[in-house]
């Protein structure tokens, strides 16, 4: 009666990029392989990894895992992607090599998106954790808060425009299950980088479907020095880069949606606030000429901005003294 009921279930295609993170792969893996929904496809695309990465995959031996190796390293957004055109489920859900999810995961989302072919995904609240794997409650809790998952209802929401791309409380990349539609990776830019989540729940969003809320706390998100937002020196300052750069794209894709005209105002000031990030990650990185244009964007559009007029003010002044203004401009 199990097994039939189990191949009953549809498909879900977990999706598991990796790149030189063993220490955290076997946990996230762990996770995968013990949900108690079980019809599952796990498949692991390594971006050409050179540590044993293939090895701890292969420990599993999980006939549920596909494993595919990169013949060289294609950058974290193309080998996301082909992690999802890989997927022959009829949902997919994100799973990154160094989150973790509770074994009730799909468990608890699948079922909304079976019950209801109008929605389009469903997700969850989600826990943070240390490199150790500790839940860290403090910075859950403000986490939830910050992106308003505290204050939704259990159930559906639709249209979901404001709790996906203003409030960004989905997270697609960790704690969603989404329908499977292929057109979403054919129509993914590849200027989204690393906001490719973002870009994910605005397509998602736009297909007028509804999303379902779980307050359930089904995901644990990592925080560790290997994030982008935790790297120091040029490694934090290209992380930033890159970031604004990919924020300016969406948030202009997002400003030229008619769909979205109501919160605009709210993306153009994301939008100047990214040229700003942007133009001041450049001067950081000691390309001034790159760094003004940007600067000048940001100004120009907006009412006095004093972190905007700084970084401008930098980028003329000496060597000597620019590195004080930058501290005020940060």
């Amino acid at each position: 009666m199990l097994q039939n009921q189990e191949y009953q279930q549809p498909l879900v295609s977990v999706i598991t990029p990796t790149y030189n993170r063993v220490e955290y792969l076997t946990e996230a893996l762990a996770s995968a392989v013990k949900q108690t929904y079980k019809n599952i496809e796990i498949i692991v695309s390594d971006n050409c990894s050179t540590d044993n990465t293939e090895e701890i995959v292969a420990s599993f031996t999980d006939p549920r895992i596909r494993y595919w190796k990169q013949p060289q390293n294609m950058g974290m957004f193309i080998n996301q992607m082909h992690a999802f055109k890989m997927a022959r489920g009829k949902y997919v859900a994100s799973l990154h090599d160094d989150d973790i999810w509770n074994e009730n995961f799909l468990e608890k989302l699948v079922p909304p998106l079976e019950e209801n072919s109008d929605l389009v995904l469903a997700f969850c609240d989600h826990y943070i954790i240390n490199p150790q794997s500790q839940i860290d409650n403090d910075a859950t809790q403000i986490n939830t808060q910050a992106y308003k998952r505290d204050q939704y209802t259990p159930g559906e929401h639709k249209p979901f425009y404001e709790i996906g791309l203003v409030n960004k409380s989905i997270g697609t990349a960790c704690a969603a299950v989404i329908r499977n539609n292929p057109e979403y990776w054919d129509k993914m830019p590849q200027e989204v980088g690393g906001m490719w989540d973002l870009f994910l729940t605005y397509l998602c969003s736009i297909t007028g479907g509804g999303a379902y809320y779980c307050p359930d706390k089904l995901t644990r998100y990592r925080e560790h020095p290997q994030t982008d937002t935790m790297q120091s020196g040029s490694r934090n300052v290209e992380a930033k880069i890159r970031k604004a750069k990919s924020e300016i794209f969406c948030y202009h894709k997002f400003m030229e949606d008619e769909r979205l005209k109501q919160w605009k105002p709210h993306f153009k000031e994301k939008w100047l606030e990214a040229n700003t990030t942007l133009g001041i990650g450049l001067l950081r990185n000691e390309q001034t000429a790159q760094a003004r244009p940007y600067l000048w964007q940001a100004l120009s559009e907006q009412k006095f901005n004093l972190r905007t007029l700084t970084a401008l003010t930098v980028s003329f002044a000496p060597h000597t003294i620019a590195n004080k203004l930058l501290g005020v401009a940060r």
